[in-house]
This record gives structure tokens, C-alpha cells and sequence, in this order.
């Protein structure tokens, strides 16, 4: 009998609003309260795009999908001086297309494609026990990655208001009309 009280206790945890903040222990009820790293391994406050409407994109360096960071670095330009953002997460979830190390991801961002968005540190987006504590928090609106450039829009707020997968492109339509209302305009 004791083992079926641990067991419940241990589903019940699993239960459990997924991601945490990370100074505070408690639910994260914006994505704007979530902590992480950039890719150049300096740390990452995600409250500094508080305010802003951000899509936030997993991204590969050898993916069928890759040259949408063209498209991607052309909406983050398009947007400067709004309040918008792009933010890319490195993620090799996904056929192993994005084996580098931070410094090769970042060359080849660079060299590349001339992305200048924010880039963060390589995460986990699939659920299991590494998965990234962002990943956790944008999986609660009921949809995680299922390949490389799926894309969250996420408004002022720090809550997610749309998901887009992998095919729609930056420059989609839908895509452009969801940020614009996100933003107001």
C-alpha cells in the first residue's frame, strides 16, 4: 500500500504545472519571469522583453528549415523600433541537426544568414526530464516543437497567444497578422 501512496504522490508532482521560476520556486505565469542563458553563455533574464510581443522560435543549423532564419533576421529588422522581438533557441531535438557548440552556432548565424536576434543557449524542447525550463512553460499552451522553426508568439504579457509549426514561414501571412494584432496595429 505504501507504494501506491508514492506512486500517486510521484503522479501528482509529474501533474504539476511543468516549469518553475527559477529564483522563486513557484508557477511561472509568464514567460517574461523564466531565466536562462545566451548563447554566448552570459545569463538571460527573459523579463528584460517584458513588454514586449516576442516570438520566440527552436532553431538548427542543418535543417531542411534553416534558411527561414533569413526570414526571421528580415522580420527582426522590419520590426526595429517596436516593441517585438525575435528570440531563437538552439535545439538538436530533432534529427541531430544542430550539433555544434555555441560558438559554431553563432558563426554560423552570422557568417550565414547575418542574425543579429537574440540567440540562447542549446535546449531541450521535448518533454522529458532535461527539458528546458522555457520549453516546460511554452508546452503548457498545449503544443511543444515536433521539428526544428516551430514558432511561439507570446504578447506583452509573457503568455503564449499562438503557435505556428515549422512551415509557416516568417513572412506567412498568418504569421505577420497575429504579431500585428499582438501589437496592436
Amino acid at each position: 500500500m505504501k507504494h501506491v501512496w508514492v506512486w500517486l504522490a510521484m503522479a501528482a508532482a509529474m501533474a504539476a504545472p511543468a516549469a518553475t521560476a527559477q529564483d522563486s520556486g513557484g508557477v511561472v505565469k509568464s514567460f517574461y519571469e523564466l531565466k536562462t542563458t545566451y548563447l554566448d553563455g552570459k545569463p538571460a533574464d527573459l523579463a528584460a522583453y517584458q513588454g514586449k510581443v516576442t516570438l520566440v522560435v527552436n532553431v538548427a543549423s542543418r535543417c531542411g528549415f534553416t534558411p527561414q532564419y533569413e526570414g526571421l533576421e528580415r522580420l527582426h529588422r522590419e520590426m526595429n523600433g517596436k516593441p517585438f522581438e525575435v528570440l531563437g533557441f538552439p535545439s538538436n531535438d530533432f534529427g541531430g541537426q544542430e550539433p555544434g557548440t555555441p560558438a559554431e552556432i553563432a558563426t554560423f548565424c552570422k557568417r550565414t544568414y547575418d542574425v543579429d536576434f537574440p540567440m540562447f543557449s542549446k535546449v531541450v524542447t521535448k518533454a522529458n526530464p532535461d527539458q528546458s525550463p522555457v520549453y516546460k512553460f511554452l508546452g503548457a499552451s498545449g503544443n511543444l516543437p515536433q521539428w526544428n522553426f516551430s514558432k511561439y508568439l507570446i504578447d506583452k504579457n509573457g503568455q503564449v497567444i499562438a503557435f505556428f509549426p515549422s512551415k509557416v514561414t516568417p513572412d506567412a501571412p498568418e504569421l505577420r497578422a497575429a504579431i500585428q494584432k499582438a501589437l496592436g496595429e
